[in-house]
């Protein structure tokens, strides 16, 4: 475990466009040097997201019908195709600055997936990564065990990770699929991805925690996967001003800085 320490909050349930501006606040503070590491967890609203990538086939649905569902529909600035995010999903936002030491994309990637891992681990499902795909892979026939994609039956995403970085500060993050309705996974192409299906860990060993407590236990597998100390995971459920929270004396003015490309 890396000596850097990140603070994690744990933000209950909220709608995606507001944390997603949150993040752009934050990343640009925490650019600056304003603040240090975080990283938010927190269970959305129904939302489909489409990264800068997208293809905008993939949403099956159109607004409005999306919209009479409940559904928000967002463009965001991360890598990768077309998502969904929900109740009974785990998503984690780690604001990390990789500077001096740890700028590799893909050494980031990998660390987000790694923490997918021992969570699943954690309840009872094996699972990795596959070669040419992005998220974290489990075989829907054996979830107890995972030997790799050649090995597995049927594999299935039960994990996604769409990143973003701005001067080496990281944004956006992954999903964990505990409990989320699989069926609203019909609404889009997955990340572009015709030919694999989606699953949870409830679809998968017919149990999941509620995505709050996983979130607050998750502090040690937090540090494993992140080379970061992480002491505690702290619950703002019920913070009406998130930023002024985590941000402190440096709350917005309104206007975020404009994000720059990098490679995801």
């Amino acid at each position: 475990m890396g000596e850097r320490q990140a603070k994690a909050y744990f933000l209950g349930r909220r709608r995606y466009e507001p944390i997603h501006a949150l993040q752009q606040h934050l990343v640009s503070l925490r650019a600056d040097g304003h603040i240090e590491d975080l990283i938010l967890l927190v269970e959305h609203e129904p939302v489909v997201t489409l990264g800068r990538a997208a293809d905008t086939g993939n949403v099956l649905l159109g607004e409005e019908l999306l919209a009479a569902r409940g559904v928000d529909l967002v463009q965001t600035g991360r890598g990768g195709d077309v998502t969904y995010h929900g109740p009974g999903q785990l998503v984690c936002y780690p604001i990390l600055d990789l500077k001096p030491d740890r700028c590799d994309v893909r050494r980031y990637v990998r660390s987000l997936a790694e923490v997918m891992i021992l969570l699943a681990r954690e309840l009872g499902v094996e699972s990795g990564v596959v070669d040419g795909l992005i998220g974290v892979w489990a075989d829907r026939a054996k979830p107890a065990e995972w030997a790799g994609a050649p090995w597995a039956s049927e594999i299935a995403k039960v994990g996604a990770i769409g990143v973003r970085l701005s001067r080496w500060v990281t944004m956006h993050g992954f999903a964990l699929n505990l409990s989320v309705d699989l069926q609203s996974f019909g609404m889009i192409v997955p990340c572009g991805l015709r030919d694999h299906s989606v699953t949870s860990i409830e679809e998968l060993v017919g149990r999941a925690p509620a995505v709050r407590d996983l979130a607050l236990g998750c502090h040690e597998i937090l540090s494993r996967g992140l080379e970061l100390s992480v002491p505690r995971v702290e619950d703002i459920t019920h913070v009406s001003d998130l930023e002024a929270t985590l941000a402190g004396d440096h709350v917005s003015s309104g206007v975020a800085e404009q994000e720059k490309p990098a490679a995801g």
